[in-house]
């Protein structure tokens, strides 16, 4: 079936350049693509919340970077 679709020059050229290097033509990178896209999906599964265990403590110690892993690697080395 033909039919007419208005898309971006852009995308338009992007598409074609991509359809060339994998030698196929633009008319089954479109197919490809609306295919996938429609393809049905199981729904997402609902993911429990995670609930870290933690101990009593101090904190960090004094002067500790967390975001500076060259301190925190000498600071364990002392």
């Amino acid at each position: 079936m033909r039919t007419t679709i208005r898309l971006d020059d852009q995308l338009l050229a992007k598409a074609k350049k991509y359809a060339l290097s994998r030698g196929t033509t633009f008319t089954a990178i479109v197919e490809d693509a609306l295919r996938e896209k429609l393809m049905e999906r199981p729904p997402a599964k609902k993911q429990s919340a995670v609930k870290l265990k933690t101990v009593n403590g101090k904190g960090t110690h004094a002067g500790i970077d967390l975001d500076d892993s060259s301190s925190l690697l000498d600071s364990m080395d002392t």
